[in-house]
């Protein structure tokens, strides 16, 4: 037998997709066993203030790659859209499951939707892209930041702190609340956030016996979006300070890819959007986020950059 050690945060939701991959590897592999080893986060520590003020997602997935690297671990389970860009050194993403739904979800009652809510509601969102998108549609409704996890903030909604939510819809699902799910945002009223909905396994990058187990769980046409989304938010070297959305789908053959940079209040939204064959998804991703930078979409960033604290 062989025994894995899969780290992960302590949140419902990361334990939630690090026993979905200890599952599905026990059913793929009985040769193998499986520890799960919870692991506290930086960001886990610093829930009080903004994301963008506490030094973004990267703080999710520091100590898990320390423990990579230390060996203290073997794999670690992400959300993809928490995963920098450029990885440590020696680390791989070994594999990316099959993506869930990744449209954003309005929470606010029985058959809510974002066109009827009313005027001056107090919508609770921390991501700057879902408030410029929002914005630009609902400009009468009162944006408010909201952190924590997922049980934590439908708690702040049920207690009347906020009149509304948006969340993403995948983690909703897999905790089991898609019934609190009022309505769905579509791509087009709301792009998502770069590989939102996607889980992905990191390895490192030489332990071949690790990756050979985990690829059984690989998903090559979500791998495909997925790397995709991730090219045009690392040509405009985006993150969760930054309203930046970028989605991927594919159409037969064909993928089509979607970008998005927008001021947080609504006021400007620049969309760009490229279609091609599969093959050619890394270059049309590139085009796509230089199609942005060209619209001005570098000024929008350079300003919020700037702004930061």
């Amino acid at each position: 037998m062989t025994t894995l050690y899969l780290g992960t945060r302590k949140s419902a939701l990361a334990l939630w997709q690090a026993n979905h991959v200890r599952e599905r590897l026990l059913a793929c592999h009985r040769d193998l066993t499986i520890t799960l080893v919870p692991m506290t986060t930086e960001g886990d520590r610093r829930l009080g203030g903004p994301l963008v003020e506490t030094g973004g997602k990267a703080l999710f997935t520091k100590e898990l790659e320390q423990g990579l690297l230390e060996r203290r671990i073997d794999l670690a389970v992400h959300s993809m859209k928490d995963v920098v860009a450029e990885l440590p050194a020696g680390l791989v993403i070994a594999a990316i499951l099959e993506r869930e739904d990744p449209r954003d979800a309005l929470i606010a009652g029985p058959g809510a939707t974002l066109a009827a809510l009313p005027a001056g509601l107090r919508v609770g969102t921390e991501s700057l892209r879902r408030r410029a998108q929002i914005q630009a549609v609902r400009p009468d409704l009162q944006l408010a930041g909201l952190r924590g996890n997922v049980n934590s903030r439908l708690a702040r909604f049920d207690r009347g702190e906020y009149g509304a939510l948006i969340l993403a819809a995948a983690g909703l699902k897999r905790l089991g609340f898609t019934d609190r799910i009022s309505s769905y945002l579509e791509p087009d009223i709301s792009l998502p956030a770069a590989a939102q909905g996607a889980i992905g396994i990191e390895c490192r990058a030489h332990d071949d016996a690790t990756q050979a187990y985990v690829t059984a769980l690989h998903h090559p046409d979500t791998a495909v979006c997925v790397q995709a989304e991730r090219i045009v938010n690392a040509v405009l070297a985006g993150g969760c300070r930054l309203p930046i959305g970028a989605f991927a789908t594919l159409e037969g053959p064909d993928i089509r890819i979607r970008g998005l940079v927008g001021e947080p209040d609504g006021r400007h939204l620049l969309r760009a959007e490229r279609r091609g064959e599969r093959g050619a998804a890394a270059s049309l991703a590139r085009a796509v986020a230089e199609d942005l930078l060209h619209q001005g979409a570098g000024r929008i960033i350079d300003a919020l950059r700037n702004s930061a604290p």
